[in-house]
């Protein structure tokens, strides 16, 4: 059925369909004194409706409740995948993982980047609307209760992965034990017998950030040790973050002896840093990082880092958004993956010790 026969179908179709149980598209249009097939344009993301109609349409299916019934229009065979930035390594992993679901099912992908945004624009939802994929991942990312409700209202399930804050209990949501992680790396390197240990946190506003900080401070005090907030620093989540603010730190005069850097891309950073000064890892800094990307094994030295399981991640959340769009409530919505540590080179006793 060629999309027009789509549009078509469905225009005339609904006038006296109930949902599930709530209002009627004919009483949804009723109530906004338009159309039948106006409120079906809405419904479909189209873009020849008048601003303020859309709207009124929106603000209506959201006081009755409408959702559109599983079934009732022809979904296209894609998973929508939005990241708030899709510019390295760490992002690659997760299109790995929501690909490897998507190939067993026979679905396609469709990216979006929501310009370092944490919340998708509204042109981006309209395209949702318009492709009508069977899902919706989010990376990061969160939406407003407006761009929830129309998402549910069209029966589009959806699922965020590493949420950047609390995305509340009913929205599902794939995450990783980060404050455990944090903890793991700073235990590492109190085990190894450093004492001033910094840490490179990302942005305060992700909740992972404040976590693993969280884990490093636990950490510190488990093992009797004072919390410096000199050498407690925040950065966004790229190398040129780790660069600047391992230059910060290693150029203190009471430096740290080791950093733990908030994700493995401010760890190269360090790395670059250190590499300026003339000191050498793991002889004089032992570095930490958090991802365990394929990059940190070929490394030098290979990285010691806190493994977030990315890919399994991304793909258990394809998973939970295909099993909610066929209408299996799964036992929990909000699913946190372990972390684990990896010991490789670049970490040992102060001094060089092994």
């Amino acid at each position: 059925m060629s999309p027009a026969n789509v549009q078509s179908h469905q225009e005339k179709a609904p006038a006296g369909e109930s949902s599930d149980g709530t209002a009627t598209l004919a009483e949804i249009a009723r109530a906004a004194g338009v159309s039948a097939p106006t409120v079906s344009k809405v419904l479909n993301g189209r873009a020849d409706v008048a601003p303020g109609t859309r709207t009124k349409v929106e603000e209506l299916l959201l006081l009755h409740g409408y959702r559109r019934r599983r079934g009732s229009t022809t979904q296209s065979q894609l998973i929508d995948l939005v990241f708030h930035e899709l510019d390295s390594a760490w992002a690659m992993e997760v299109v790995r993982g929501v690909e490897n679901v998507a190939r067993e099912e026979g679905l396609s992908l469709v990216l979006s980047e929501s310009a370092g945004r944490l919340t998708p624009g509204q042109t981006w939802v309209d395209g949702v609307l318009a492709r009508r994929p069977v899902g919706v991942i989010l990376v990061l990312s969160d939406l407003t209760a407006a761009q929830r409700a129309q998402l549910t209202s069209r029966s589009i399930p959806y699922a965020v992965v590493d949420p950047a804050g609390d995305p509340g209990d009913d929205v599902p949501s794939v995450g990783t034990t980060n404050w455990q992680g944090g903890l793991a790396a700073t235990r590492h390197l109190t085990g190894l017998g450093h004492r001033r240990i910094g840490v490179i946190s990302g942005p305060s506003r992700m909740m992972c950030s404040r976590a693993r900080v969280d884990g490093y401070r636990a950490a510190l005090e488990t093992a009797g040790l004072p919390i410096d907030p000199d050498l407690v620093r925040e950065g966004e989540f790229q190398h040129e973050a780790g660069y600047a603010t391992g230059m910060e730190l290693l150029r203190m005069a009471d430096r740290p002896t080791a950093i733990f850097a908030g994700n493995d891309l401010q760890a190269l950073g360090v790395y670059e840093a250190a590499r300026e000064l003339g000191l050498r890892i793991p002889e004089d800094l032992s570095v930490v990082g958090f991802d365990d990307l394929p990059l940190t094994r070929w490394i030098g030295p290979p990285l010691t880092t806190v493994r977030q399981p990315l890919i399994e991640m991304a793909e258990t959340a394809a998973r939970l958004v295909l099993d909610l769009g066929r209408g299996r409530q799964p036992a929990t919505t909000r699913v946190d993956l372990a972390t684990s540590l990896v010991v490789r080179s670049s970490t040992a006793a102060p001094g060089g010790g092994h």
